[in-house]
């Protein structure tokens, strides 16, 4: 096995022979004080076997007085036993911009500016165990006098199999300002607080599965999310966190305080979802709120397959954003409203459906001005949408500008987070979300030495931007917007720290998003082009497509549609929701139930054929009578269509558009023409006014005993002929009878063979005697 010597340079030992270790062993007994193990200050050894947790690492700020505590746990990951475990600080140098620090976070420094003593601590660590960590140093041993960042190395010693070496490590970083009171350079720091969740209910509104209950139950990822807030000091009214949050995970929670069903069966999350939405109104009446787009759409996939509408229909903050789940009497989900909101009124008549939601179940007004694109980016053409959807801020990622380091001081100006964008349609303010610090508190679950040293590279990120600016100019303001993943799996533990600093540390200042649109500028240049492949596409997307082709085709043939289609517009914006990028599967399945159940619209509106098939007309202009369902729950315009296979005999006249009332039978009366009498076959086709067809095509036998008018010229003309021969007949009689003629023979009257003219039969012939 080859070891790291606790002064080596992390080079494989040779085994020495025993004498060598007696000398060792000897040596280290005379030139180390008792309670200590010695190890090199350069050395850069990757972590040992022994894995450092800490839990406490106090004060967040040091000052030149400071005393240095570290409390957590070290863990022996290895096989061999440990023993006369030790530990230490040692530091590296000051920290000067966010360069520096990023370049020493992929490399950390080995810590050799300065170190504190060895500390011995208490058990032996066999392998799998563990043991308290408990250190302390002052700032003046770790030689920390002046303002910044400083690296540091938590340098963990043991014996193994005799040997004394470095058996653990963790790099972490103090932040250091020479006094708490007087300081002239402060970074102003926002929180965006993410509450999300993917959508739980099908196209027609019902609940698919019992998920979200688990998610807002005790110690759910939607639990801790609110504990975190909750745990801030003072009740947060210090730290304005604002709240970004979804109307249809609102709307989801609030179905389920009212009651719900999962396949039959009762949910189990009433109590769980009363509970969270209480607390969630207390929450949003201390901090600012925004209202996302309805089921947090993926707007920059529908952009890019031609359905801004659909994005539109999304938005809080315009009369035309209308998707949201309507409820009957009873509570229980409807595809279809039997009336308008009861939300709605004068107040509102400028805000979409997702901010009425947000109003009534939170009694809060949100904003309904700011939009958050999933991926961090934003094309142009769903930039210009959203500012027609009422959107003047955008709240971005750094890669989404051309040059984004000038927002978050990586060039070594102050940080700004308003980047102001020129667009075709007018000026749009922007404020751009730190990447590192969003990053940080990504990680926060899963960093070595656990989420107490995130937040210490979160405090060392704002530090070196705060060091930056005092070196720059002190009087400038700073301003840095944090932003989590939107199902960010959080803890007070860390996350709540983490906010409470921006309260709590005196070069720091807690502000609102709204607050950043109204501080310092940044040119960060022009918007670029988003690169994000994890946007939702493929075949899901064209059955979103075909699904809103449907429901557009509705929308022409059924008053006020944005009321109507409400239910309709909530399902394709669920099926639309950013939350499946990271779910193809789910995604197929939710657009496939989305797109059968819109094109399932049309089969519930059609004609009912005669028992038989076949109609009776009993007259040359008799009306063709035919009925029409409804099965729908809204009334709905239809237009009727009727033609003949062969197309000679009979004639349907035009029909006006006729309005078919919810769920109803409707006759409609067809005048008709018929030229002949017979048996005609006849396609009837019902269709909306924008011409989708609507049930299927109906072959119908149309039967005639009535003269049609070629029938009936014919038989006129037949009895005219013989009227006019009887009539000739008739004349010569009488002409004859008046000049006494004999009766002569017929024109018309073959006379017998052999007759002459007198009318004598010649005598027969005579056989000569042979």
């Amino acid at each position: 096995m080859s070891r790291r010597a606790a002064g080596g340079a992390g080079r494989p030992v040779t085994p020495a022979p025993p004498w060598a270790v007696v000398l060792v062993v000897l040596l280290g007994a005379l030139l180390v004080p008792v309670g200590t193990a010695w190890a090199a200050p350069g050395d850069t050894a990757a972590t040992g076997p022994v894995q450092v947790t800490v839990t406490t690492l106090e004060p967040r700020t040091v000052t030149p007085d400071s005393t240095i505590r570290v409390v957590g746990t070290l863990t022996n990951d290895g096989d061999d036993t440990i023993t006369d475990v030790t530990v230490r600080l040692q530091r590296g140098d000051r920290l000067t911009s966010r360069q520096e620090l990023t370049d020493d976070a992929a490399s950390p420094s080995s810590g050799d500016a300065a170190q504190a003593p060895f500390n011995a601590q208490n058990g032996v660590l066999e392998p799998g165990d563990s043991i308290p960590l408990e250190y302390t140093a002052t700032a003046a041993e770790l030689g920390i006098t002046q303002d910044g960042v400083y690296p540091v190395l938590i340098n963990v010693n043991g014996t193994r199999d005799g040997l004394v070496e470095r058996v653990g490590e963790l790099s972490t970083y103090l932040v250091s300002f020479a006094t708490t009171t007087g300081i002239t350079s402060r970074t102003s720091v926002a929180w965006l607080w993410p509450l999300t969740e993917r959508p739980h209910r099908d196209a027609a509104g019902a609940f698919v599965d019992d998920d979200l209950a688990t998610e807002i139950s005790a110690d759910g990822r939607l639990d801790r999310a609110l504990d975190v807030l909750e745990d801030l000091p003072d009740g947060g009214r210090d730290v304005p966190v604002t709240l970004a949050v979804d109307p249809a995970l609102v709307e989801e929670v609030t179905a389920m305080a009212a009651g719900y069903t999962v396949a039959g069966a009762t949910g189990q999350g009433v109590t769980a979802a009363a509970d969270w939405l209480e607390r969630l109104r207390a929450l949003a009446g201390v901090h600012p709120v925004i209202a996302l787009p309805y089921a947090d759409v993926d707007a920059d996939a529908l952009q890019s397959v031609g359905l801004p509408a659909v994005v539109t229909r999304s938005l809080p903050g315009t009369p035309a954003g209308t998707a949201a789940q309507p409820v009957d009497a009873s509570g229980d989900p409807v595809t279809t409203p039997t009336a308008a909101p009861s939300s709605v009124s004068d107040d509102g008549a400028d805000e979409g459906a997702g901010a009425r939601i947000l109003a009534e179940a939170l009694d809060v007004a949100p904003r309904t001005d700011v939009a958050w694109p999933a991926g961090g980016a934003v094309r142009s053409d769903t930039v210009a949408t959203l500012m027609a959807g009422g959107v003047d801020e955008l709240v971005l990622a750094q890669d989404a500008y051309a040059d984004a380091g000038a927002a978050v001081g990586r060039t070594g100006r102050a940080a700004a987070a308003q980047v102001p964008v020129s667009t075709p349609d007018g000026q749009l303010t922007t404020v751009v979300a730190d990447s590192a610090l969003g990053d940080v508190v990504a990680a926060a679950d899963t960093t070595a030495g656990g989420a107490r040293i995130a937040e210490q590279r979160y405090l060392a990120e704002l530090g070196v931007l705060t060091s930056q600016l005092a070196a720059v100019d002190p009087a400038v303001a700073q301003t840095v917007l944090v932003v989590p993943p939107r199902e960010v799996e959080s803890d007070p533990s860390w996350a709540t720290a983490m906010m409470a600093d921006t309260a709590d540390q005196s070069w720091l200042a807690a502000v609102s998003v709204d607050d950043l649109a109204r501080g310092p500028v940044a040119d960060a240049g022009a918007l670029v082009t988003p690169t994000d492949g994890a946007q939702l596409s493929g075949a899901g997307l064209a059955a979103i497509a075909g699904a809103v082709a449907v429901r557009d085709d509705f929308a022409a043939a059924v008053d006020d549609p944005g009321t109507v289609l409400a239910g309709y517009d909530a399902a394709v914006a669920r099926a639309s929701s950013a939350a499946w990028r990271g779910d193809p599967d789910g995604f197929a399945t939710r657009t496939a139930d989305l797109q059968q159940t819109l094109t399932g619209l049309r089969d519930r509106v059609g004609l009912v054929a005669p028992a038989d098939g076949t109609y009776s007309l009993a007259s040359s202009d008799a009306p063709l009578v035919l009925t029409v369902r409804n099965d729908l729950p809204f009334a709905v315009t239809v237009s009727l269509d009727l033609q003949t296979r062969s197309g000679v005999g009979f004639q349907a006249d035009p029909v006006a558009a006729q309005r078919l009332e919810p769920e109803s039978r409707t006759v409609v009366t067809v005048p008709t023409s018929v030229r002949q009498s017979g048996s005609f076959t006849v396609v009837a086709r019902l269709a909306t006014p924008a011409g989708g067809q609507l049930g299927t095509e109906v072959e119908l036998r149309v039967a005639s005993t009535a003269y049609g008018p070629i029938t009936l010229v014919i038989t006129v003309g037949a009895a005219a002929l013989l009227g006019l021969l009887f009539l000739r007949r008739l004349v010569l009689f009488v002409l004859r009878r008046r000049r006494g003629e004999p009766h002569p023979a017929e024109d018309d009257v073959l006379a017998p063979a052999g007759d002459d003219a007198t009318g004598t039969r010649p005598a027969p012939p005579t056989r000569s005697p042979v």
